[in-house]
């Protein structure tokens, strides 16, 4: 069965197609990030533009590097949500008109399932049940997995995402847009302790997360580093970047431990953009490796936004999906513990 994924939750368009056994067939992306570089972030009415422009092309150059006809096609998935609603709505209705002239089903995918699911696209896969931390832009949450669809959140941010933090701090540096990569770049040359930043929310009993008060000892060292021209050296700015850095990643390896000890598990999925992170990376595999788990990520180009997770949920949902499609879903805000196991489990 070869199902056809499409991503535009935000600034990226996506399309891929994955058909079971013979695994992934095509995944093709075209980023945004030249066109929102100039304005700092994502401007949602640009995204929206830009994916209807770009969609069509990338189907018709997806199935032909995949050697699939429309006729062979027997889903189409895209995300649901969450995401910015202008930029759901191209790629949902896009979607639906397309399974609805070939009479085929529409699956509208959770963009964190989608995330929670990516692992499973490498050779070694994670087996059911595990724990996951979604860390991204927009996300950072704690989630059990017990299987598809049976998710329950332990912890979430109270106010920004860890990655939402890096790319403010990138901002108050300086820095390129976007700012995730920019913060670690900048980080290679600094001194991570430099500057004693607050582990947040460490001294609580709790696997919930927050990042203002983070950020803002951030702004307020920066403020009291500049010099009278308003500017930072090459050298304060990588040491900030550097501290901010470890404080940012010590809080998300201390929560993910408490995470596994308060579960009993040994298995931790690493999902998002923000898992991409180098320190990221290493400091969890040493802390998971002191207590006899083990961590799992998909590779880095699936820990951004990418249509090969959600044609790999389609698949995995296929049973649930209605053809013709009844509705076109775009949801902005969408709980993942809303979410269910389809009707037929599918290995």
């Amino acid at each position: 069965m070869t199902v056809l994924g499409i991503e535009t939750s935000c600034d990226e368009t996506g399309v891929a197609l994955y058909a079971g056994e013979a695994g992934l067939l095509a995944d093709l992306l075209y980023s945004q990030v030249d066109i929102h570089r100039i304005y700092g972030g994502v401007v949602p009415e640009l995204a929206s533009r830009d994916h209807g422009a770009k969609l069509m092309p990338l189907v018709v150059d997806a199935l032909a590097e995949a050697g699939v006809a429309l006729g062979q096609l027997r889903a189409v998935a895209y995300t649901g949500g969450p995401g910015l609603v202008g930029a759901l709505m191209v790629g949902a209705t896009f979607a639906c008109s397309l399974a609805y002239g070939l009479a085929i089903p529409a699956i509208a995918v959770h963009h964190m399932e989608g995330h929670l699911l990516a692992p499973m696209l490498e050779p070694d896969p994670p087996r059911f049940p595990f724990l996951a931390l979604l860390v991204s832009g927009g996300h950072t949450q704690l989630v059990l997995v017990e299987g598809l669809g049976r998710y329950q959140t332990l912890g979430a941010t109270l106010d920004d995402a860890a990655g939402e933090a890096f790319d403010k701090v990138a901002k108050m540096l300086g820095l390129d847009y976007p700012g995730g990569p920019e913060v670690a770049r900048a980080a290679e040359t600094g001194d991570p302790a430099a500057i004693r930043f607050p582990r947040p929310m460490l001294g609580k009993d709790s696997l919930d997360f927050s990042f203002s008060g983070l950020k803002t000892a951030v702004r307020l060292a920066i403020e009291s580093r500049r010099a009278g021209d308003c500017s930072l050296d090459v050298a304060t700015r990588s040491d900030v970047a550097a501290s901010f850095q470890a404080a940012a990643v010590d809080t998300l390896v201390a929560k993910c431990m408490r995470g596994l000890d308060s579960t009993g598990l040994s298995t931790l999925v690493v999902a998002g953009g923000v898992g991409a992170n180098r320190m990221l990376r290493t400091q969890l595999r040493e802390a998971a490796t002191a207590r006899g788990a083990r961590v799992y990520y998909p590779r880095p180009e699936y820990c951004t936004d990418n249509a090969a997770m959600i044609a790999y949920a389609g698949w995995c949902r296929r049973a649930e999906a209605q053809a013709p499609p009844a509705a076109i879903i775009a949801t902005p805000r969408w709980a993942l513990d809303d979410l269910g196991p389809p009707p037929v489990a599918h290995s």
